[in-house]
């Protein structure tokens, strides 16, 4: 067995550089950007207005000052600025050279086309040519386009962006107990739930996922899943990995010509990972049982995963106080699902008392893992520790 940090190494090792391809921007949301882009243009064009109301120069305030054109979006005022003088403007609107204040609408009393401030604002409600953007600022490459950035580079006139291919992850659950959700099953037999589970952990970062069809215990079938996942980046296995009869992943695997990284990690759930490469195919052979293969799927897959879009495997543990007293740890490093709430500084955290990695009611449950690191010694509430925080949970 390894430790879980050489594990993730290896692990991360699998991904390789990321693949290139260039999409319309419209269809760029959540993918990475790969290349930096520049902007094309300057936002605002021209020194804008940000209110409704009138243009002006500061040094005839408080007037009168007599009205003598109109600015909005679109349709700019094309005359000159001369004292004693005022525009009507729109929000938005180009502000003609020579006029430096906008003044609000409610804050101006008008009669016969002329215009007095009453009351005057603080600022001079102008935005900036280029307050926001200039030509040729750059957004860099290696993160994620979110909606905000999205509006931003097309804003900046970017038609196109150069991103990662979205990995594409083959998921693939095995054992002649399993049959799909809404099925009758048998004497025996069980629900699967894994692969769904795992697939949902992978289209969360990012990746193009194929549940494959459930295989038996049946070496040929399982080739044939195996086949089928060529052409993908990454194939993850759910179960028959361990060193049982029915355990067949490893010797399909090792027929395929895996090159294996690793095999057993110190770590509980999840001590029956495997991981290595058949040509072009990465894999990752997760534990049968549903929290295992949940915890792993967290810990290795979904930092793989990142990897291959050429980020960062993910964010640092976050800090907790024990809500309570809990004794020493095993030889493994432990992952305790757990539930987080606030604290006075920081969230308290409080371990279930059942930890058996087949219950995934406590899974959903949970607001976070709190790891202990092998060999921890016991540990008295109001103690800081680690734990990886859970979407979803409590």
């Amino acid at each position: 067995m390894i430790a879980v940090d050489d594990a993730l190494s290896l692990v991360l090792a699998l991904a390789g550089p990321p693949r290139p391809e260039t999409l319309p921007l419209a269809e760029a949301a959540g993918r990475v950007l790969l290349q930096p882009v520049r902007a094309r243009l300057t936002q605002p064009p021209f020194d804008a207005s940000a209110m409704d109301g009138y243009a002006m120069r500061t040094a005839d305030l408080p007037g009168p000052l007599r009205v003598i054109g109109t600015s909005a979006a679109g349709h700019p005022w094309d005359g000159s600025a001369s004292p004693g003088t005022a525009i009507r403007i729109f929000t938005g609107a180009p502000v003609p050279a020579g006029y430096d204040h906008v003044e609000l609408q409610e804050n101006v009393d008008l009669a016969e086309g002329s215009i007095t401030v009453r009351d005057r604002s603080n600022g001079s409600n102008i935005r900036a040519q280029g307050n926001d953007f200039a030509e040729g600022d750059e957004i860099a490459g290696g993160q994620v386009l979110t909606p905000a950035l999205i509006g931003l580079l097309a804003a900046m006139n970017i038609a196109e962006v150069t991103v990662a291919r979205a990995p594409r992850v083959a998921i693939l659950a095995g054992g002649d107990e399993l049959v799909p959700p809404g099925a009758d099953p048998r004497p025996g037999q069980i629900i699967s739930s894994n692969d769904l589970a795992i697939a949902a952990l992978a289209r969360a970062c990012g990746a193009e996922v194929t549940v494959l069809p459930l295989a038996r215990d049946d070496e040929a079938e399982l080739q044939d899943r195996f086949k089928a996942a060529r052409g993908c980046d990454l194939l993850v296995t759910i179960g028959g990995a361990s060193v049982g009869d029915h355990d067949l992943i490893g010797k399909v695997a090792a027929e395929q010509g895996i090159e294996q990284s690793f095999y057993k990690v110190r770590m509980r759930p999840g001590k029956p990972l495997m991981a290595g490469r058949m040509a072009d195919l990465a894999m990752l052979g997760l534990p049968g049982n549903p929290v295992s293969a949940m915890v792993c799927g967290l810990i290795f897959m979904q930092p793989l995963i990142r990897a291959m879009q050429g980020l960062a495997p993910g964010e640092a543990l976050a800090k907790a106080r024990l809500a309570e007293d809990i004794g020493p740890e095993g030889p493994r490093q432990h992952y305790l699902r757990a539930r987080v709430h606030p604290g006075p500084d920081l969230p308290l955290i409080t371990p279930f008392a059942d930890q058996d990695s087949a219950r995934l009611s406590l899974m959903a449950q949970a607001g976070g893992l709190l790891v202990r690191p092998a060999g921890d010694p016991a540990r008295r509430a109001g103690e800081l520790v680690d734990y990886l925080p859970l979407p979803g949970g409590n």
